[in-house]
C-alpha cells in the first residue's frame, strides 16, 4: 500500500522526513475529508550503544510540548507546507552522522 492510500487516524504513528534524518510524531487530528492532518512531534530516546553509527535504536513516547505541524495529502504523499514530507503508519528516529 502506498503512503497515499494510508487512512490517517488519531493516535497513528508518523515520521517527519528531512532528507535522510527522521523524527517521530503522532497524528493528533484528522480533517473530515481525511486530506489534512495535524501531527505532534514525539520524544525519542536512543537505547543502543553504537555511537555515531547507522545502527540506531530508540524508544518513543508522546511529548505534550512537541511541535505541532499541519500536513496535507498531495499527489506525491503527505507534505508539510514548504517543509518536510510525512510518512504515516510508524514512528522512526534516525540521525545521519555523515553530514
Amino acid at each position: 500500500m502506498s503512503d497515499n492510500q494510508v487512512v490517517p487516524v488519531v493516535g497513528m504513528g508518523a515520521t517527519i522526513c528531512y532528507h535522510s534524518d527522521r523524527y517521530p510524531a503522532t497524528v493528533i487530528w484528522v480533517s473530515a475529508s481525511g486530506k489534512t492532518i495535524r501531527i505532534q512531534e514525539d520524544n525519542a530516546v536512543r537505547t543502543d550503544m553504537n555511537g555515531m553509527s547507522e545502527c540506531q535504536d530508540y524508544t518513543y513516547s508522546p511529548d505534550p510540548n512537541g511541535a505541532i505541524r499541519t500536513a496535507r495529502l498531495t499527489k506525491r504523499g503527505w507534505k508539510v507546507s514548504k517543509g518536510p514530507s510525512v510518512a504515516l503508519g510508524n514512528r522512526r528516529k534516525y540521525y545521519d552522522y555523515s553530514f
